[in-house]
């Protein structure tokens, strides 16, 4: 705890995790943006291949975004309006500690109102259709839009 000691000391309080910081007048992105814009530079084969799909609204016209700081994370894909979360984990995300670190990591997102769903990068680079469809199905079950009675 020698950090809150330093800066209580100093009386100015840590920067936020996002967002910009203002520095002599001047705002500039903090670490998790810029981060988050390197995620989005480059990003991995399976992250690049689901947005392909998810781009340009093509998933029942509900608008994704890419690596997006949401409660102090950076989450691979985010529908805002659905409130829906995508996550492509990779292969260390089988080891117990990046299990347990996911869990919760969706529980902290799951608390301020999204709904999480994960899937491997074997299962967008094996099943890609699936891995839409089952993304378009929660999309439907948060947010029903007229024009999907017909889908």
């Amino acid at each position: 705890m020698a950090h809150a000691t330093n800066a209580g000391s100093s009386g100015a309080s840590p920067p936020p995790l996002w967002g910009r910081v203002r520095v002599g007048g001047r705002a500039i992105p903090n670490r998790l943006t810029t981060l988050a814009k390197t995620l989005r530079r480059n990003a991995t084969s399976a992250e690049r291949r689901l947005w392909q799909g998810l781009r340009r609204e093509q998933v029942a016209g509900f608008r994704f975004r890419r690596q997006v700081i949401l409660g102090g994370f950076i989450a691979d894909f985010v529908c805002l309006e659905a409130r829906l979360v995508i996550e492509v984990d990779g292969a260390t995300h089988g080891m117990d500690d990046e299990i347990a670190r996911d869990t919760a990591r969706s529980a902290v997102l799951a608390a301020q109102g999204y709904d999480v769903l994960r899937f491997t990068n074997d299962d967008v680079f094996h099943n890609l259709d699936g891995v839409i469809e089952t993304i378009h199905l929660r999309l439907i079950a948060l947010r029903p839009r007229r024009d999907d009675s017909a889908i």
